[in-house]
């Protein structure tokens, strides 16, 4: 088992790894305000299930070994990088087709948790820095003769760690409902938002390493 303060400082080292802008939280907050809290809440335990993913891939070694592959690494972060540029696009169409309405005015269909969980997860899953980030981090957290049981224990701690903090992050953006319900202030929002999400794309793609 892992000791309780080292499961402590690394559930703390998680959440601030987390809370930094990326983008993990711009789908979160683009979610929270196209769908609702809901939607905001079923990206984040998408982007926490990725994250189970890549920790189990490392207890396993097969994260190792993608990293270890510079092909295979260069596949996944420009798979990474077109869907982030794939969801960026998807924002500017909305602002395009102008279709907004102050709530209350409008039937459009808002986005369902089902989708916004999946953009949560291929958004983590086709990240291999997030596999860089625990291969570098797990070390720090394990005893010299760790097994991979213990790993699994910190995979379950980054995944609540990290669905706690995005449940958060989706609650507050639900809670200025008011402020988001004018159909200028979300197609201003649709706009910032797509415009991060080329850039992030782009940055990721032009990234060497």
């Amino acid at each position: 088992m892992i000791p309780g303060a080292t499961a402590a400082s690394f559930l703390l080292v998680v959440i601030l790894g987390a809370m930094s802008p990326g983008p993990d939280f711009v789908v979160v907050t683009r979610s929270s305000l196209t769908g609702g809290r809901r939607a905001g809440i079923a990206a984040g335990a998408g982007i926490s299930l990725g994250v189970f993913a890549w920790v189990v891939a490392i207890a396993f070694g097969v994260a190792a070994v993608l990293t270890a592959s510079a092909v295979a690494f260069m596949v996944v972060k420009l798979a990474g990088a077109c869907y982030l540029v794939f969801l960026g696009v998807k924002a500017w169409l909305a602002v395009r087709r102008g279709e907004y309405r102050d709530l209350g005015e409008t039937t459009a269909k808002a986005l369902d948790a089902g989708a916004a969980f999946r953009q949560g997860l291929f958004t983590n899953l086709l990240n291999p820095k997030v596999a860089v980030y625990f291969l570098a981090l797990l070390p720090q957290f394990l005893p010299a003769d760790g097994s991979t049981l213990q790993t699994l224990e910190l995979a379950a701690i980054a995944t609540a760690g990290t669905v706690g903090w995005f449940a958060v992050l989706a609650l507050v953006v639900g809670a200025l409902k008011r402020f988001f319900a004018s159909g200028r202030v979300r197609r201003g929002l649709d706009a910032v938002l797509g415009s991060v999400l080329v850039a992030l794309g782009l940055k990721v793609a032009a990234e060497t390493a």
